[in-house]
């Protein structure tokens, strides 16, 4: 399995920013891919995820209304549509996969991550 992200940046607050996450290797019967942040001295924390099948959605209590997780299946490509972007956003952000379809399951595969940064 080989995610890829891209699309971090510098953003003023306010702004948007898209992240992407290429797959590749994906053959699980299911699979959740999850995005993750981790701010300097603080843990990582998933704040979006959807499930390959049936594409349900979770969303942390901090992104939600903010931040859109979607994913183009014939790209096999994962975005994070993130708008109103505040300053304690600003984190690397990773896309991971977990490999039964559970959306707050154990995630095993990693990207390298992306910096968001959002200036106030």
């Amino acid at each position: 399995v080989q995610l890829v992200e891209s699309g971090g940046g510098l953003v003023q607050t306010g702004g948007s920013l898209r992240l992407a996450c290429a797959t590749s290797g994906l053959i699980f019967d299911d699979y959740a891919i999850g995005w993750f942040r981790q701010a300097p001295g603080k843990e990582r924390d998933l704040v979006a995820a959807i499930r390959w099948r049936g594409g349900s959605t979770y969303y942390a209590d901090s992104v939600n209304g903010r931040f859109t997780i979607s994913a183009d299946n014939a790209k096999n490509t994962l975005y994070l549509q993130m708008n109103s972007l505040k300053p304690e956003d600003t984190a690397v952000y990773y896309c991971a996969a977990e490999r039964q379809g559970r959306l707050l399951g154990v995630y095993d595969d990693w990207g390298q991550g992306t910096q968001v940064s959002v200036s106030s």
